[in-house]
């Protein structure tokens, strides 16, 4: 089968297209025909070595398709089962191994595409608001890069549970897309010199309960001055770069302030907690309180580029991979 391999990290050009054995299911395990990957920062940290993974790998850690084939011990799915996971390397191929405890069967509402734009970005939306730091009605709270895949999701769960939303972009496009999505202002960062200066006058002069920065390196100092004290960053992410170490006084001075730097993986750690989380996505985006934005659809072959578009911020919403371009052309002249 035709499947993208790493050999050495490294830029968007060490993504290789191969021709791989077939996967064959151990116990416990289900075999899956991928339909559609997701494409998220966390493929790009797996590539670059950031988060380590043996070499070489088939990136790619959400998927849907369907269950082609199960090992011995396996009683969550069966074969022909649509389903969706999150979290498991290997999806940027045509099919995918996986843990049937780790599969979240698909509602028959809920289409491929929707499932791989949504489950891994939602879930974490969900445990982030949820639980990193629970949003509250009437909250004033910072989401940096507010118009990408993952800040549009997150925007429009904080602005549904009542927060109000004060996001950044590079881009006045971008501005506005984060603004459909629900928050109150947008700045945009390249505009501004002092981007805590911004954000206080923007919340009459306070600083904010919490922030959650998936941005890293380029925002971190300016969100933790943007927060009131005994407020909350909450750093996610680093597509930025990570952030340098930094000395823990640093809280203390700025007002007893606590730093969590959360993983979607220790909030799904358990399968109730998985198909619970997935269960409140799917009846966010079913009611419309989550619209799921597809900006970009690739081939297999065009990971690179799927890769390059998302870390030169040329993208807004949600890019996928599709293992089979004959479909994807197909869809394609469907919607034309």
């Amino acid at each position: 089968m035709r499947a993208i391999q790493v050999y050495e990290v490294g830029g968007p050009e060490v993504l290789r297209e191969a021709e791989v054995d077939q996967p064959r299911p151990g116990p416990g395990e289900a075999v899956v025909e991928v339909a559609v990957s997701g494409v998220n920062f966390l493929d790009v940290y797996h590539r670059e070595g950031r988060y380590s993974l043996p070499l070489p790998f088939t990136p790619g850690a959400e998927g849907a398709g369907t269950v082609v084939e199960v090992g011995p011990g396996v009683a969550d799915v069966t074969v022909g089962d649509r389903v969706g996971w999150v979290e498991i390397p290997g999806t940027y191929a045509e099919r995918a191994v996986v843990d049937s405890s780790r599969l979240v069967p698909l509602p028959d509402d809920i289409n491929f595409e929707t499932a791989a734009a949504v489950l891994l970005q939602g879930m974490t939306a969900h445990y982030l608001a949820k639980d990193a730091y629970p949003v509250q009605e009437g909250d004033t709270v910072l989401v940096h890069a507010a118009a990408g895949g993952m800040g549009l999701l997150l925007t429009q769960l904080i602005a549904h549970l009542g927060g109000r939303v004060i996001g950044t972009t590079s881009t006045t496009a971008k501005a506005e897309l984060a603004k459909r999505a629900g928050a109150a202002e947008v700045i945009l960062s390249s505009a501004v010199d002092d981007l805590a200066a911004e954000v206080r006058r923007l919340n009459g002069g306070q600083g904010l309960p919490v922030v959650f920065d998936g941005v890293g390196a380029h925002t971190f100092d300016a969100s933790l001055a943007s927060l009131r004290p005994r407020g909350h960053l909450v750093l996610f992410g680093a597509a930025s770069g990570a952030v340098p170490p930094f000395d823990p006084m640093r809280l203390a001075s700025g007002g007893s302030l606590t730093l969590i730097r959360p993983s979607l993986g220790d909030f799904i750690a358990d399968r109730s907690e998985l198909l619970r989380r997935a269960a409140d996505v799917f009846a966010w985006v079913r009611s419309k309180a989550l619209e799921v934005t597809v900006t970009g659809r690739y081939a297999l072959s065009e990971a690179a580029r799927a890769h390059s578009d998302l870390e030169a911020r040329r993208t807004t919403g949600k890019l996928l991979l599709i293992p089979d371009a004959a479909a994807m052309g197909r869809r394609e002249e469907t919607q034309r």
